[in-house]
């Protein structure tokens, strides 16, 4: 009777058994995709943040083709042709990341941004505008005020650049493409603030010093500002100065002030020596 009941017993427990492996696999598959799909993200961020850009292409590119239904290798050959300075060809690709059914509003920004670079400011509107005003971010106010300067919509990009500023923890590039902005339109005073700002963010940040040379220099201060730099910097800001100064007509100060330059430089100052000479 024992030996009658005990069989299918035994059967059943191997079929259990039988099941429990197959469930195992599929837990095993299953985290091994995980690991893989973690791997990858980790590869892609490592790409854009420290690969040469050539280099960035090349692999997400390669990606791409092996793994076309991750969208994470479109957006990583999007951002990384923007890095080698071809926005134009990013565009036709960050299309194809927005067709993905993954896509998020800051593919949208990114897509913008594209346009912006490849000089393409009635599409780079129209993207935006195509955003929900919910999407508050820093990038979005960012372009929003430079389309709204393509514009001359002073007041709509003072108070989108407010906001990009007020958005982010590092805001000394839009500080110093707001104060670029103020310069084109005539504010030297308030450009200048502007810059100033900008370098108590980032000390290291050159095109701030540059630009605030050229704001003083449009009200013919020609003295250098208290603000920190290196031999080499000191020599090109004074060259900045000088052509500033040549073309609104103070020569004299224009020469003596790439004079200046070319002393300072510590190595052949070939730019300012060619202005000198051209002047002479």
């Amino acid at each position: 009777m024992r030996k009658v009941w005990m069989a299918p017993l035994c059967l059943a427990g191997v079929a259990l058994l039988g099941g429990c492996g197959e469930s195992m696999r599929a837990q095993t598959a299953r985290a091994i995709d995980s690991v893989q799909s973690i791997d990858q993200e980790n590869m892609a961020e490592m790409m854009l943040a420290v690969a040469d850009p050539a280099e960035a292409i090349q692999y997400f590119t390669a990606q791409s083709q092996q793994h076309p239904d991750r969208i994470i290798f479109r957006r990583g050959l999007a951002r990384s042709l923007m890095r080698a300075g071809r926005a134009e060809d990013s565009i036709a690709v960050w299309q194809q990341v927005l067709a993905h059914p993954e896509a998020t509003l800051d593919d949208r920004v990114d897509m913008a941004e594209a346009y912006i670079r490849a000089n393409n400011w009635p599409q780079a509107e129209a993207t935006l505008n195509a955003i929900p005003p919910t999407h508050e971010t820093y990038s979005r106010y960012r372009l929003e005020a430079m389309v709204a300067d393509s514009r001359q919509q002073w007041d709509r990009a003072d108070s989108f650049y407010e906001i990009a500023v007020g958005l982010t923890p590092t805001p000394a590039s839009t500080l110093n493409n707001w104060g670029y902005s103020k310069l084109t339109r005539g504010d030297a005073r308030g450009a200048e603030r502007l810059f100033l700002e900008a370098l108590q963010h980032d000390s290291t940040l050159f095109p701030a010093k540059n630009n605030l040379v050229l704001a003083r220099a449009s009200r013919r201060i020609y003295e250098l500002p208290l603000i920190e730099m290196t031999q080499i910097e000191r020599a090109e800001l004074l060259h900045t100065m000088a052509l500033a100064a040549i073309r609104q007509g103070d020569v004299q100060t224009g020469r003596g002030l790439l004079e200046d330059a070319i002393a300072t430089h510590p190595q052949h100052f070939e730019a300012a020596a060619n202005a000198l000479a051209a002047l002479q």
